[in-house]
Protein backbone atom coordinates (compact mmCIF):
# COMPACT_ATOMS: atom_id res chain seq x y z
CA UNK A 1 0.00 0.00 0.00
CA UNK A 2 0.95 3.45 -1.00
CA UNK A 3 2.67 5.54 2.17
CA UNK A 4 0.30 8.54 2.47
CA UNK A 5 2.84 11.13 2.87
CA UNK A 6 4.53 9.95 -0.67
CA UNK A 7 1.29 9.95 -2.52
CA UNK A 8 0.25 13.74 -0.75
CA UNK A 9 3.52 14.88 -1.49
CA UNK A 10 3.27 13.90 -5.48
CA UNK A 11 -0.40 15.29 -5.66
CA UNK A 12 0.81 18.26 -4.41
CA UNK A 13 2.50 19.25 -7.70
CA UNK A 14 5.69 18.53 -9.69
CA UNK A 15 7.63 21.59 -7.63
CA UNK A 16 7.18 19.90 -4.49
CA UNK A 17 7.79 16.66 -5.40
CA UNK A 18 10.61 17.08 -7.00
CA UNK A 19 12.13 19.44 -4.14
CA UNK A 20 11.74 16.86 -1.57
CA UNK A 21 13.06 13.87 -3.87
CA UNK A 22 16.05 16.27 -4.30
CA UNK A 23 16.46 16.91 -0.18
CA UNK A 24 15.60 13.12 0.54
CA UNK A 25 17.69 10.98 -1.99
CA UNK A 26 18.06 8.13 0.65
CA UNK A 27 14.52 7.70 1.03
CA UNK A 28 12.33 4.88 -2.02
CA UNK A 29 9.31 6.11 -3.02
CA UNK A 30 6.55 4.56 -2.34
CA UNK A 31 3.45 4.35 -4.09
CA UNK A 32 2.28 0.94 -4.58
CA UNK A 33 -1.31 0.58 -5.71
CA UNK A 34 -2.05 4.07 -5.76
CA UNK A 35 -4.69 5.27 -8.40
CA UNK A 36 -3.27 8.05 -10.35
CA UNK A 37 -5.84 6.95 -13.41
CA UNK A 38 -5.37 10.00 -15.39
CA UNK A 39 -2.95 12.34 -13.50
CA UNK A 40 -0.57 14.76 -15.31
CA UNK A 41 2.65 13.38 -14.21
CA UNK A 42 4.69 15.04 -17.13
CA UNK A 43 8.28 14.61 -16.49
CA UNK A 44 8.12 13.50 -12.81
CA UNK A 45 11.12 11.87 -11.09
CA UNK A 46 10.26 8.58 -10.19
CA UNK A 47 13.14 7.03 -10.80
CA UNK A 48 13.49 3.80 -8.78
CA UNK A 49 9.99 4.39 -6.88
CA UNK A 50 7.68 1.63 -5.97
CA UNK A 51 4.88 1.32 -8.14
CA UNK A 52 4.14 -2.18 -7.74
CA UNK A 53 0.06 -2.35 -8.83
CA UNK A 54 -0.19 0.98 -9.29
CA UNK A 55 -3.36 2.37 -11.68
CA UNK A 56 -1.57 4.52 -14.36
CA UNK A 57 -4.18 4.31 -16.92
CA UNK A 58 -4.76 7.09 -19.34
CA UNK A 59 -1.74 8.93 -17.24
CA UNK A 60 0.46 11.50 -18.84
CA UNK A 61 4.56 10.64 -18.41
CA UNK A 62 5.76 12.66 -21.00
CA UNK A 63 9.31 12.93 -20.38
CA UNK A 64 9.23 11.15 -17.14
CA UNK A 65 11.87 9.50 -15.34
CA UNK A 66 10.68 6.02 -13.90
CA UNK A 67 14.68 4.20 -14.63
CA UNK A 68 14.83 1.86 -11.82
CA UNK A 69 11.11 1.74 -10.81
CA UNK A 70 9.45 -1.07 -10.12
CA UNK A 71 6.04 -1.21 -11.93
CA UNK A 72 5.33 -5.31 -11.72
CA UNK A 73 1.83 -5.90 -12.10
CA UNK A 74 0.40 -2.14 -12.41
CA UNK A 75 -1.92 -0.71 -14.91
CA UNK A 76 -0.71 1.68 -17.70
CA UNK A 77 -3.42 1.21 -19.71
CA UNK A 78 -3.38 3.59 -22.44
CA UNK A 79 -0.81 5.61 -21.13
CA UNK A 80 1.54 8.44 -22.40
CA UNK A 81 4.92 7.32 -22.19
CA UNK A 82 6.79 9.30 -24.92
CA UNK A 83 10.52 9.98 -24.50
CA UNK A 84 9.96 8.83 -21.31
CA UNK A 85 13.57 7.07 -19.28
CA UNK A 86 12.48 3.90 -18.70
CA UNK A 87 16.03 2.10 -18.17
CA UNK A 88 16.12 -0.57 -16.07
CA UNK A 89 12.35 0.09 -15.06
CA UNK A 90 10.15 -3.78 -13.92
CA UNK A 91 7.62 -3.64 -15.94
CA UNK A 92 6.62 -7.46 -15.23
CA UNK A 93 3.00 -8.84 -15.45
CA UNK A 94 1.89 -4.94 -16.55
CA UNK A 95 -0.81 -3.77 -18.78
CA UNK A 96 0.80 -1.36 -21.31
CA UNK A 97 -1.81 -2.21 -23.96
CA UNK A 98 -2.26 0.86 -26.21
CA UNK A 99 0.39 2.85 -24.60
CA UNK A 100 2.26 5.74 -26.50
CA UNK A 101 6.19 4.66 -25.52
CA UNK A 102 7.55 6.38 -28.98
CA UNK A 103 10.77 7.16 -28.68
CA UNK A 104 11.11 6.18 -25.01
CA UNK A 105 14.32 4.68 -23.46
CA UNK A 106 13.64 0.79 -22.33
CA UNK A 107 16.94 -0.28 -22.60
CA UNK A 108 17.60 -3.56 -19.98
CA UNK A 109 14.04 -3.01 -18.86
CA UNK A 110 12.13 -5.77 -17.33
CA UNK A 111 9.05 -6.98 -19.63
CA UNK A 112 8.54 -10.50 -19.27
CA UNK A 113 4.89 -11.03 -19.47
CA UNK A 114 3.80 -7.85 -20.24
CA UNK A 115 1.20 -6.89 -21.94
CA UNK A 116 2.06 -4.44 -25.09
CA UNK A 117 -0.99 -5.53 -27.37
CA UNK A 118 -1.33 -2.22 -29.93
CA UNK A 119 1.05 -0.35 -28.08
CA UNK A 120 3.18 2.60 -29.88
CA UNK A 121 7.24 1.82 -29.71
CA UNK A 122 8.04 3.32 -32.40
CA UNK A 123 11.57 4.75 -32.53
CA UNK A 124 11.95 3.48 -28.83
CA UNK A 125 15.08 2.36 -27.72
CA UNK A 126 14.87 -2.02 -25.98
CA UNK A 127 18.49 -2.72 -25.77
CA UNK A 128 18.59 -6.08 -23.90
CA UNK A 129 15.38 -5.70 -23.08
CA UNK A 130 14.13 -8.88 -21.27
CA UNK A 131 10.56 -9.20 -23.23
CA UNK A 132 10.10 -13.14 -23.00
CA UNK A 133 6.48 -14.01 -23.12
CA UNK A 134 5.21 -10.61 -24.21
CA UNK A 135 2.12 -9.56 -25.57
CA UNK A 136 3.34 -7.48 -28.47
CA UNK A 137 0.55 -8.39 -30.68
CA UNK A 138 -0.25 -5.60 -33.24
CA UNK A 139 2.52 -3.25 -31.47
CA UNK A 140 4.27 -0.97 -33.69
CA UNK A 141 8.00 -1.10 -33.17
CA UNK A 142 8.64 0.38 -36.69
CA UNK A 143 12.89 1.85 -36.46
CA UNK A 144 13.08 0.56 -33.02
CA UNK A 145 16.14 -0.67 -31.61
CA UNK A 146 15.59 -3.98 -29.88
CA UNK A 147 19.33 -4.97 -30.38
CA UNK A 148 20.24 -7.99 -28.23
CA UNK A 149 16.90 -8.17 -26.77
CA UNK A 150 15.20 -11.48 -25.12
CA UNK A 151 11.58 -12.17 -26.91
CA UNK A 152 11.78 -15.83 -26.56
CA UNK A 153 8.03 -17.03 -26.87
CA UNK A 154 6.79 -13.51 -27.52
CA UNK A 155 4.17 -12.73 -29.38
CA UNK A 156 4.31 -10.60 -32.51
CA UNK A 157 1.86 -11.53 -34.64
CA UNK A 158 0.63 -8.51 -36.93
CA UNK A 159 3.41 -6.09 -35.46
CA UNK A 160 4.94 -3.56 -37.57
CA UNK A 161 8.68 -4.06 -37.45
CA UNK A 162 9.97 -2.40 -40.22
CA UNK A 163 13.87 -0.85 -39.84
CA UNK A 164 13.19 -2.01 -37.18
CA UNK A 165 17.25 -2.87 -35.13
CA UNK A 166 16.80 -7.15 -34.40
CA UNK A 167 20.42 -7.66 -34.40
CA UNK A 168 21.66 -10.58 -32.46
CA UNK A 169 17.87 -10.75 -30.57
CA UNK A 170 16.84 -13.69 -29.84
CA UNK A 171 13.03 -14.46 -31.31
CA UNK A 172 13.17 -18.51 -30.64
CA UNK A 173 10.13 -20.02 -30.61
CA UNK A 174 8.19 -16.27 -30.94
CA UNK A 175 5.13 -15.85 -33.08
CA UNK A 176 5.75 -13.60 -36.33
CA UNK A 177 2.66 -14.15 -37.64
CA UNK A 178 2.02 -11.90 -40.79
CA UNK A 179 4.08 -9.26 -38.83
CA UNK A 180 5.44 -6.07 -40.87
CA UNK A 181 9.14 -7.31 -40.92
CA UNK A 182 10.50 -5.21 -44.20
CA UNK A 183 13.73 -4.10 -43.96
CA UNK A 184 14.62 -4.75 -40.30
CA UNK A 185 18.02 -5.83 -39.38
CA UNK A 186 18.24 -9.65 -38.23
CA UNK A 187 21.89 -10.11 -38.24
CA UNK A 188 22.55 -13.28 -36.08
CA UNK A 189 18.99 -12.99 -34.70
CA UNK A 190 17.64 -16.11 -33.05
CA UNK A 191 14.62 -17.19 -34.86
CA UNK A 192 14.86 -21.16 -33.77
CA UNK A 193 11.17 -22.49 -34.01
CA UNK A 194 9.60 -19.03 -34.70
CA UNK A 195 6.46 -18.69 -36.19
CA UNK A 196 6.81 -16.24 -39.51
CA UNK A 197 3.91 -17.85 -41.49
CA UNK A 198 2.99 -15.05 -43.99
CA UNK A 199 5.54 -12.67 -42.36
CA UNK A 200 6.50 -9.87 -44.50
CA UNK A 201 10.55 -10.23 -44.65
CA UNK A 202 10.79 -8.51 -48.01
CA UNK A 203 14.50 -7.03 -48.03
CA UNK A 204 14.77 -7.91 -44.60
CA UNK A 205 18.80 -8.36 -43.50
CA UNK A 206 19.00 -12.00 -41.86
CA UNK A 207 22.48 -12.79 -42.39
CA UNK A 208 23.55 -15.89 -40.58
CA UNK A 209 20.58 -15.56 -38.78
CA UNK A 210 19.37 -19.05 -37.00
CA UNK A 211 16.13 -20.04 -38.93
CA UNK A 212 16.46 -23.60 -38.01
CA UNK A 213 12.72 -24.97 -37.78
CA UNK A 214 11.08 -22.21 -38.17
CA UNK A 215 7.43 -21.35 -39.91
CA UNK A 216 7.86 -19.58 -42.96
CA UNK A 217 4.86 -20.72 -44.74
CA UNK A 218 3.78 -18.43 -47.05
CA UNK A 219 6.44 -15.85 -46.12
CA UNK A 220 7.70 -13.34 -48.38
CA UNK A 221 11.18 -13.04 -48.70
CA UNK A 222 11.95 -11.24 -51.57
CA UNK A 223 14.88 -9.21 -52.08
CA UNK A 224 16.45 -10.61 -48.54
CA UNK A 225 19.69 -11.43 -47.56
CA UNK A 226 19.93 -14.91 -46.27
CA UNK A 227 23.41 -15.57 -46.65
CA UNK A 228 25.11 -17.58 -44.34
CA UNK A 229 21.51 -18.19 -42.60
CA UNK A 230 20.92 -21.63 -41.04
CA UNK A 231 17.24 -22.89 -42.70
CA UNK A 232 17.95 -26.66 -41.52
CA UNK A 233 14.57 -28.00 -40.91
CA UNK A 234 12.51 -24.74 -41.81
CA UNK A 235 9.23 -24.68 -43.47
CA UNK A 236 9.10 -22.45 -46.84
CA UNK A 237 6.25 -24.49 -48.49
CA UNK A 238 4.78 -21.25 -50.88
CA UNK A 239 6.99 -18.61 -49.88
CA UNK A 240 8.19 -15.80 -52.11
CA UNK A 241 12.27 -15.88 -52.24
CA UNK A 242 12.36 -13.92 -55.47
CA UNK A 243 15.76 -11.91 -55.28
CA UNK A 244 16.69 -13.43 -52.08
CA UNK A 245 20.52 -13.94 -51.66
CA UNK A 246 20.87 -17.66 -50.80
CA UNK A 247 25.24 -17.58 -50.73
CA UNK A 248 26.22 -20.33 -47.93
CA UNK A 249 22.35 -20.52 -46.20
CA UNK A 250 22.10 -24.24 -45.10
CA UNK A 251 19.09 -25.43 -46.30
CA UNK A 252 18.91 -29.03 -45.39
CA UNK A 253 15.81 -30.72 -44.92
CA UNK A 254 13.93 -27.51 -46.25
CA UNK A 255 10.50 -27.71 -47.15
CA UNK A 256 10.49 -26.01 -50.78
CA UNK A 257 7.09 -27.42 -51.76
CA UNK A 258 5.56 -24.58 -54.16
CA UNK A 259 8.08 -22.05 -53.04
CA UNK A 260 9.31 -19.29 -55.38
CA UNK A 261 12.58 -19.34 -56.09
CA UNK A 262 15.24 -16.32 -56.22
CA UNK A 263 14.87 -17.06 -60.37
CA UNK A 264 11.59 -16.25 -59.80
CA UNK A 265 10.65 -20.33 -60.89
CA UNK A 266 8.50 -22.31 -58.68
CA UNK A 267 10.05 -25.62 -56.78
CA UNK A 268 7.68 -28.49 -57.45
Amino acid sequence: MANREHLALLKAGAVTWTEWRENNPQITPDLSTANLQGHNLRGAYLQDANLNRVNLSNALLVRANLSGADLGSANLYAAKLIEANLIGTNFSVANLGNTTLTQADLSRANLIGADLSQANLRDAVLVDANLIGTDLSHANLRDADLGAAKLMRANLSFANLIAANLIATDLSEANLYEAEVMGAYLYQADLYKANLSKAHLSSAYLFRANLTKADLRGANLSWSNLSGANLAGADLCRANLTGANLKGANFSGVNLQETIMPDSSRHD
